[in-house]
């Protein structure tokens, strides 16, 4: 196996504009990690992984759609095999990963929070980061804190269902030795998840619970969801999360709408376009209601879910068999966000799609509604899931600086369940960076390292803090005030 020579302190910075970018404005700005999967309940105990697998394979289904796709039988990716067989697999995986974004992050999360710089990472190597990773995970700096605190986080949002109870939330929250931020955001989809009845009125169930209150008509299921959201309110949740195959925006009325509901709580399932119906209804009043809480709503719009039907029925979902969906949904997204607009009830809206011939669909779309009460009140967020590669991310970044502003964008998220994805920010900075450096170079942008520089460190840290509302301090960068001479 060869030196690990390519993920250098440079890594995919191809000039020297590049580099002071990235050195000067990126690296130092604190992560404002405003998607993630993460286990509230690990960072509320400072949990501690045993060894690498727990902390880097379990619940990743990145890696275990890899694996499978290299012949590793499945007792290696989720079954019952040992954790370092589980790692041994990964290790015969990832020198065939060549070109995928896998192959970097890999390299990329050994580097930090480990310190791995002299190996890559195969079967000949396995044993030896094994026991070197797993010797540091024993060490307090690699708890789930730790990493955190490790990795410069300022501030997490995880994803929760409104019948959570938070406590995690407010374990975090009242700890005064750790001062990183970690709040709820509101995933209200299990309230649109009609396909199974039974799974329906089980969460209607759960959500009567927490909210203290009947739930026997649509009227009174909205009257618990605004109770939830008020109850995630107090716990600082700033954000909504909705992911959807396409924005829904069927015409209805609220009488169809109550039938359908009545129907679902009887046990039957509605046809077609009753659903279709009600989850338009929930939508638009789920968007009316992060209206009124004042969050930054995010749509995830795209994906083809749970694709094989057998591995469902035996792993359930989330593991790792679902793909790029292609349904239109132009005129669909333009009607969810006009009907919330037409009253002046649009809240700040985050655009992803997971698909990338969708790009300029989404930040034209972004740009019919923005309304000039906040900068990039309307984003087209981030490359997601698939798309959160070097190709992928290139591509977002261009054409929201083609028909957008892209001073006023976002960045980055993990979108992760795992407290080593961290370096996903890392790697977003260097090509945003490169990106930018290209143009200086080209003399396509002023090549004024500073001037430049204000820019990228906003897009890493203040944008995602103010467009969120975040309670964390406006800063300039550790290095902004020293002044920088232009490089070629």
């Amino acid at each position: 196996m060869p030196q690990n020579t390519f993920i250098t302190e440079d890594f995919l910075l191809e000039n020297e504009y590049a580099r002071d970018l990235y050195h000067k404005y990126a690296k130092p700005a604190p992560i404002v990690d405003f998607h993630c999967h993460l286990p509230p309940e690990q960072v509320a105990q400072d949990h501690r992984f045993e060894n690498m697998t727990q902390i880097w394979l379990a619940g990743d289904h990145y890696k275990w759609r890899l694996m499978r796709a290299n012949g590793v039988p499945e007792r290696y990716c989720t079954g019952d095999a040992s954790d370092w067989e589980k790692f041994e697999k990964w290790a015969e995986t990832v020198p065939n990963t060549l070109r995928n974004p896998a192959y970097h992050w890999t390299h990329l999360e050994l580097r930090r929070p480990f310190g791995i710089t002299n190996r890559l990472f195969g079967p000949d190597t396995a044993r030896s980061i094994w026991e070197e990773c797993n010797e540091k995970l024993a060490q307090p700096a690699f708890s789930a804190r730790g990493i955190m605190k490790q990795m410069n986080v300022a501030l997490v949002c995880t994803t929760d269902d409104p019948t959570d109870t938070l406590e995690a939330h407010r374990i975090v929250a009242e700890d005064p030795k750790f001062d990183v931020q970690m709040l709820p955001t509101w995933r209200p989809d299990k309230a649109l998840a009609i396909e199974s009845p039974e799974v329906f009125n089980d969460w209607v169930t759960r959500l009567e619970e927490a909210a203290n209150m009947e739930c026997a008509t649509f009227e009174q299921l909205l009257e618990a969801l605004y109770l939830r959201a008020k109850f995630f309110v107090s716990r600082g949740c700033k954000a909504a999360d909705h992911g959807v195959e396409v924005p829904y925006a069927e015409n209805y009325s609220l009488s169809e709408v109550r039938k359908v509901f009545n129907v679902l709580r009887a046990g039957k399932a509605p046809d077609a376009q009753k659903a279709l119906q009600y989850k338009s209804a929930m939508l638009y009043e789920l968007g009316i209601l992060n209206y009124e809480m004042d969050w930054a709503q995010q749509l995830h719009i795209g994906p083809i879910r749970n694709n094989n039907t057998r591995m469902f029925k035996a792993l359930g979902p989330d593991i790792g068999f679902d793909s790029v969906g292609d349904q239109p949904f132009a005129r669909s997204l333009a009607k969810f966000l006009d009907r919330l607009d037409q009253t002046d009830q649009l809240t700040r809206t985050v655009l992803y799609t997971i698909n990338p011939a969708s790009n300029m669909v989404v930040a034209t779309m972004a740009g019919n509604f923005q309304d000039g009460s906040v900068p990039g009140k309307i984003q087209f967020g981030s490359g997601w899931w698939f798309n959160d590669q070097i190709d992928g991310m290139r591509q977002q970044l261009e054409t929201l600086s083609q028909v957008g502003l892209l001073s006023r964008f976002i960045g980055m998220l993990t979108d992760s369940r795992s407290f080593l994805s961290y370096p996903r920010h890392d790697y977003f900075r260097r090509l945003l960076c490169n990106v930018i450096g290209a143009d200086m170079v080209k003399g396509l942008i002023p090549p004024s390292v500073e001037y430049i520089g204000r820019m990228i460190y906003d897009i890493c840290y203040n944008n995602p803090a103010e467009y969120f509302r975040f309670s964390l301090p406006r800063t300039a960068g550790k290095k902004r005030r020293a002044k920088s001479k232009p490089t070629k």
